[in-house]
């Protein structure tokens, strides 16, 4: 074999190519044909051996030879093309692929940053409207025990009302006893007058004097009676103002129970709103979860392709080598 990588069939083929043109295939043409490589005694011996030597019947076969050797070379650089095309169009379809998945990845990281901000969003919703559903609770709470106490309160006014209530029915029936005392004190006195007017007139001046007792007794009953009417009015007034706050004090209950309804309906409302946003929250872990899992097939995919691509590039490597041992292959049958 040549050294430098020059055989024969590449100087026959170079050869071939000068005289196709119709110029003289001298050392130095062939060597410029063949890209300046190889020594000038080995393109020598070949040409000498192409040209001529001792000749024992190759005059007939050396054209044959020439043609096979070209053909021989064409079809090793048609093999070369043909094994480099599907290798060229494979990586294409690679990068291609590699790049759609890369863009699909990011867009996947994308959509999982979204998440990850609405699901810490939605978390702190959450957080800010549980605090504000146990405030409300809390002042629920507070609202409660002050309606306890109201309504304490309100019974111990209407426990104070019963006894005023009672005092008054006690002072109206004592105001009921004197005037019936005093309707009977006259009556009798009225009847004494009479018996006194048919008895003797001798006995006018003890009746007068008796007169004038039941008078001052009268007097003394009718003080009792003002006194009673003093009272009966100090017990009515006290009675108003009792009336007055238990009806600020139910005033005051009714705007509590509307407070508490009030407290009640907006914490059914943050009730509600908690379990919507659990809801979106449960929501948005499925799609972040359904993300993931994208990601994760798309990577098993992409690792298959690198697979079936390493597979292709094997197999094309073989295609090569199998191309260069065909194009040496007549090299090799010529040397033997």
């Amino acid at each position: 074999m040549a050294r430098g990588g020059v055989n024969k069939a590449v100087v026959q083929a170079a050869r071939l190519a000068i005289l196709a043109r119709g110029e003289n295939p001298s050392i130095d043409a062939v060597r410029i044909e063949m890209g300046n490589t190889g020594s000038k005694t080995t393109i020598h011996r070949y040409l000498k051996e192409l040209d001529g030597g001792p000749e024992r019947a190759e005059t007939t076969q050396e054209p044959i030879d020439d043609e096979l050797a070209g053909l021989v070379a064409r079809l090793a650089q048609r093999l070369k093309e043909q094994a480099q095309e599907p290798i060229d169009q494979a990586r294409e379809q690679f990068d291609h692929q590699r790049k759609e998945l890369e863009s699909q990845l990011d867009e996947a990281r994308e959509a999982n940053n979204e998440l990850h901000q609405q699901y810490e969003i939605q978390s702190l919703a959450l957080t800010q409207e549980s605090d504000a559903l146990l405030e409300t609770r809390s002042m629920l709470q507070t609202e409660q025990t002050r309606n306890a106490g109201l309504n304490q309160a309100l019974s111990d006014f209407e426990l104070r009302l019963k006894d005023k209530d009672e005092q008054i029915r006690s002072l109206e029936e004592k105001h009921l006893h004197a005037r019936d005392a005093l309707e009977h004190y006259r009556n009798a006195v009225k009847e004494q007058r009479e018996q006194d007017q048919r008895r003797h007139e001798g006995q006018v001046q003890q009746i007068q004097m008796e007169l004038r007792q039941a008078q001052q007794s009268a007097l003394v009953r009718q003080d009792e009676i003002t006194q009673l009417h003093r009272d009966n009015e100090r017990v009515l007034t006290e009675n108003r103002g009792t009336l007055r706050e238990l009806s600020l004090l139910q005033e005051h209950l009714k705007q509590a129970n509307t407070r508490q309804d009030q407290l009640l309906e907006q914490a059914n409302r943050v009730d509600s709103e908690r379990t919507l946003l659990q809801e979106r929250l449960r929501i948005a872990l499925l799609e972040s979860q359904a993300l993931k899992q994208n990601v994760d097939e798309q990577s098993q995919i992409n690792q298959s392709l690198e697979i079936e691509l390493a597979k292709t590039q094997a197999s094309l490597d073989e295609s090569v080598r199998l191309a260069a041992i065909i194009a040496t292959a007549p090299d090799a049958a010529k040397d033997d």
